[in-house]
């Protein structure tokens, strides 16, 4: 639910910014499309490879994970087969594991935004200019039109 939140923002900060870096050669939409369908890709893979990734580490930081290991959903209780999530480290390692993939994702996109879109330097001001003016743009598209 998050990733897909933080996906659709960055699709439509990807968006904004090659309508702006002006992407159409020919007054056409079909560059700045392509290049949020590239993005929404990569997003995508990025999620996909990140996920695993971090089920892969979840599952490897586990107590007691056995060659016949399957989860129990009526264990809950049992602390010994929790693997380590409970108290604060529990707490900080169940929202890092859950916040990693879409913070990765938008730094992917982030990334080719700047390189490839914009054409920019790397660096903090590029990776993430723009962000203001897209929440900006959407805080207008709620206001009623005679309020503009």
């Amino acid at each position: 639910m998050i990733g897909g939140i933080v996906g659709l923002l960055a699709l439509v900060w990807i968006y904004q910014s090659a309508v702006k870096a002006n992407v159409n050669n020919v007054n056409n939409v079909n560059n700045v499309i392509m290049w949020v369908m590239i993005c929404a890709a990569a997003f995508l893979a990025s999620q996909v490879i990140m996920i695993g990734a971090a089920n892969y580490m979840v599952e490897g930081m586990r107590a007691d994970v056995s060659e016949g290991y399957e989860r129990d959903i009526t264990s809950i209780g049992d602390r010994k087969n929790m693997g380590g999530f409970q108290g604060g480290k529990g707490t900080f390692l169940s929202v890092f594991f859950e916040l990693f993939p879409p913070i990765a994702g938008f730094l992917l996109l982030a990334f080719i935004r700047t390189k490839f879109i914009l054409k920019e330097a790397l660096s903090t001001t590029n990776l993430f200019s723009g962000l203001g003016d897209m929440f900006a743009s959407i805080k207008e598209s709620f206001k009623n039109p005679d309020q503009k």
